[in-house]
């Protein structure tokens, strides 16, 4: 039987040299195999006790888009900014080379509400500790965050430390 990782495809010297490029398209491309990320992410949140899912864009989109409707929860866009037509609560954060700016609605989250945060993928962490600072701002509490691959030697999870972090599938190297 084939496990998750199986369908990920590893592109060797990309984008430079030495650098193994992890690809999730194998896992979108393969039905069964995106079944098993949804399910593999969905029986994290087993005992998870919260109101609703936000996804990083857009890979953050393809995976929790699926756990909010199986689940029944409300999904909320964490979006690149300027993509947002209502009024938006900010976060820029730095890149490896410059910053970026990521956006949510002012009124997606109230108070007190309790989100999973949903992404394809944990590196440096710095995409998905500014979502959560997002979400902490609107006085939402982040009580999980799931990941269908983690790059351990990125030392992201140091980002996220204090939080309940998940991946499906972790990779020792960058």
């Amino acid at each position: 039987m084939k496990e998750l990782k199986d369908y990920v495809i590893s592109i060797p010297d990309f984008p430079e040299p030495g650098i193994i490029f992890r690809d999730i398209t194998g896992i979108l491309q393969s039905a069964e195999g995106l079944h098993m990320a949804i399910d593999q992410l969905q029986k994290e949140l087993d005992g998870v006790e919260f109101d609703m899912i936000a996804g990083a864009e857009a890979r953050g989109f393809i995976f929790g888009m699926p756990l909010a409707y199986n689940l029944g929860k409300p999904f909320i866009p964490v979006r690149k900014k300027g993509k947002l037509p209502r009024e938006t609560v900010q976060q820029t954060y730095d890149l490896e080379y410059g910053t970026a700016t990521i956006e949510i609605h002012k009124d997606a989250i109230k108070p007190g509400q309790k989100v999973v945060l949903v992404d394809d993928l944990i590196a440096t962490g710095g995409t998905i500790k500014a979502a959560a600072n997002l979400i902490e701002s609107l006085g939402g509490e982040v009580v999980k965050i799931l990941f269908v691959m983690e790059l351990a030697g990125l030392n992201g999870r140091k980002v996220l430390e204090g939080y309940d972090v998940s991946a499906a599938i972790t990779y020792e190297g960058k």
